[in-house]
């Protein structure tokens, strides 16, 4: 597909970020490796990082990249690296409680369709990440990508030894990718949802299941 390269890099970056933010640290530096030429593209790939830094409101991140400078590219690759630091006892990993409700906020978008959803804010954002992983009704989170909402699900109720039970009939596609992150998944405390809706505003937020002991 074709896009452009300030989107490119503008999720790309989103994804890494999202999952240092999820667990709780602290963005520090983002180091990108694009095999694209200097310019123009890898300076609108560099801005589309910048964009959603901003977005964010993300602050002291040193931002770093290399570009190829020996030979013609045709197309566009984009890898980017997240550094963050947390400590142990605030990391969000294995807090989840019994009862807890497991939600979905964005809509599942893959390929072409994640460009429409960006522009009609369908889908997560670091910004959403930001705004409420520090609520203390909101046990865990973690972004969604290509092994979709059951996998996520299932790897948020092991860490804590529980087991995920989904909502019968599921509002979403569990097992379909939700391609660069566009579906953040959150782990609540039960009666919670309504805060957490009032937290998100517009974006699609639904119930997709609970976490019950094995």
């Amino acid at each position: 597909m074709k896009a452009d390269a300030r989107l490119v890099g503008k999720l790309t970056a989103r994804v890494a970020l999202m999952e240092i933010l999820a667990i709780g640290a602290d963005p520090v530096a983002i180091s990108g490796t694009f095999s694209v030429e200097p310019k123009p593209t890898g300076e609108s790939v560099m801005e589309g990082i910048r964009q959603e830094v901003r977005h964010a409101h993300l602050r002291n991140i040193r931002i770093v990249c290399s570009t190829e400078k020996n030979f013609k590219v045709k197309q566009t690759g984009v890898g980017i690296t997240a550094v963050g630091l947390v400590s142990n006892s605030t990391i969000k990993i294995g807090r989840c409680e019994e009862g807890d409700e497991v939600v979905a906020v964005g809509d599942l978008h893959v390929g072409q369709d994640v460009v429409w959803a960006e522009a009609s804010r369908r889908i997560a954002d670091t910004l959403d990440v930001v705004k409420i992983r520090r609520r203390s009704f909101v046990h865990e989170l973690i972004p969604v990508g290509s092994k979709g909402v059951l996998y996520e699900a299932n790897v948020i109720a092991k860490d804590s030894g529980l087991a995920f039970e989904p909502t019968v009939p599921p509002p979403i596609k569990l097992e379909e990718s939700a391609g660069p992150a566009t579906v953040l998944l959150l782990a609540l405390r039960k009666g919670s949802f309504t805060r957490i809706k009032n937290s998100i505003g517009r974006k699609p937020i639904r119930r997709v299941g609970v976490l019950r002991s094995r």
